[in-house]
């Protein structure tokens, strides 16, 4: 038993647009049995460019029933039913969060007729509705409109029926929760088949393969697919699902490993649909100079490029904070340490004995600045056992990478040379100190 459905709305997100006409054709798979169809008034106002290509305009639906007052009859004719569509999410996301709206839960199978159509009719040069009923000679008239897209769609799914020898393909997509029908329109099952269960970070591609959403997992074929079962109707998600055609991935060793990874790929790629670590943090560093009155002191400014700083940070608290510690160490009074502070009266004597507490102090930074290694046990995606090391030195990240025999993990520079080399960043090492934190045992200090 289908319901076979076509929407019109004023946009393409379920959250925040309303649906302006809808048809249901009912089909017990031989034939039809029933049909509805009706104007929707969304309540909202309908976008120009929404008019021009359905010709619904907002006189037309000022009169037509809000969905609310046809929700139960929309939600009788579809439950029990197998939700049918041409990208069968769209439309679904659409009716299914009207109707919870309005306090009706609707757990229907669901069929989408492209990927019915790639099955049954692999090959063809388009699988949109249009294209689609061209090449295969379907009657498509009132082109979107609820009512035409539908019975074109009807049409459609009666062909796939008769050319599916054995329901072959229809059983498989009707059975159970079929994780493919929840795939955005582009990505294919097999995509998704071919995902290890093994941690990682995944790409999601667009048409023209730029990367436009990274993701880190513990298990990358469960983590993907959580992407696709949750089909929300915000913007954002909706969005991203109709860009993604390309599923990579990076398999690591260990669950850190990918989060680290994850970081790094975010700040280099940049990906549209990521939100976290993609705001600009501007860099500060802690610096030496020299005052009229020959006093060595200290700075925190933004960095710059081509001074070298004692300790890099993205808080400026975090440099005004080593700095006072290491001063109180070194027994400097606080306001003969930063360089705006007014500067101290001192004879010659007193400036070399403050410059030597100065440089006391800067040693004692450097000296507490922490330098350690991590290495941990992974495995790749057949079991075999890898060892995973990351390394930080005087307070950054430096870099991770697989470690093999025969490299002596306890001599630092060999350790270095084993592992490859990365921008450092307060996120990453926030990862490695917390770790570090929770298991003493992994930790290598040289």
């Amino acid at each position: 038993m289908y319901a076979i459905v076509d929407i019109e709305t004023t946009g393409g997100h379920a959250a925040q647009h309303g649906i302006t006409e809808i048809c249901i054709i009912l089909h017990n798979g031989h034939e039809v049995e029933g049909q509805f169809q009706t104007l929707i008034n969304p309540q909202q106002s309908i976008p120009r460019f929404i008019t021009a290509l359905t010709g619904i305009t907002e006189y037309m639906v000022a009169d037509a029933p809000v969905f609310s007052a046809v929700a139960d009859k929309i939600f009788n004719l579809l439950k029990d039913r197998v939700f049918v569509a041409h990208n069968v999410n769209f439309d679904y996301s659409f009716v299914n969060h009207h109707l919870l709206c309005n306090g009706f839960d609707l757990q229907s199978k669901k069929l989408c007729t492209v990927r019915y159509a790639r099955k049954v009719k692999p090959g063809m040069p388009s699988y949109s509705l249009g294209k689609l009923c061209r090449h295969l000679d379907i009657d498509l008239q009132n082109r979107h409109r609820a009512f035409g897209d539908a019975l074109a769609t009807t049409k459609l799914l009666e062909l796939l029926f008769a050319a599916d020898t054995g329901s072959k393909h229809l059983n498989q997509m009707v059975k159970g929760r079929n994780a493919e029908q929840y795939l955005p329109l582009h990505v294919s099952k097999d995509q998704l088949d071919n995902l290890p269960y093994c941690p990682g970070v995944y790409y999601f591609k667009n048409k023209q393969g730029k990367i436009v959403y990274v993701g880190k997992a513990i298990n990358l074929k469960y983590r993907v697919r959580s992407h696709f079962a949750n089909n929300a109707t915000n913007r954002r998600k909706q969005d991203m699902l109709r860009e993604i055609h390309t599923i990579e991935y990076k398999m690591c060793a260990t669950e850190l490993m990918a989060l680290v990874l994850e970081s790094i790929e975010i700040k280099r790629l940049w990906p549209q649909f990521n939100r976290s670590q993609k705001r600009f943090e501007q860099a500060y560093g802690l610096y030496t100079l020299e005052d009229q009155n020959g006093l060595l002191r200290l700075a925190v400014e933004k960095k710059r490029k081509h001074l070298p700083a004692l300790y890099s940070f993205h808080r400026m608290e975090e440099g005004f904070g080593i700095a006072r510690k290491a001063a109180a160490h070194a027994g400097i009074p606080e306001e003969h340490v930063f360089a705006f502070s007014q500067a101290p009266k001192l004879d010659a004597l007193q400036t070399t004995a403050h410059n030597n507490k100065m440089k006391a102090a800067i040693g004692l930074m450097e000296e507490h600045l922490p330098t350690f290694g991590i290495v941990q046990e992974g495995a790749d995606e057949l079991g075999q056992p890898l060892m995973v090391g990351y390394l930080i030195e005087k307070g950054k990240f430096v870099g991770m990478g697989f470690i093999k025999p025969p490299v002596d993990i306890y001599v630092q520079q060999t350790f270095r040379s084993a592992i490859s080399l990365f921008p450092d960043h307060d996120v990453i090492r926030g990862l490695l100190l917390t770790h570090a934190t929770r298991f003493p045992n992994a930790v290598i200090n040289w």
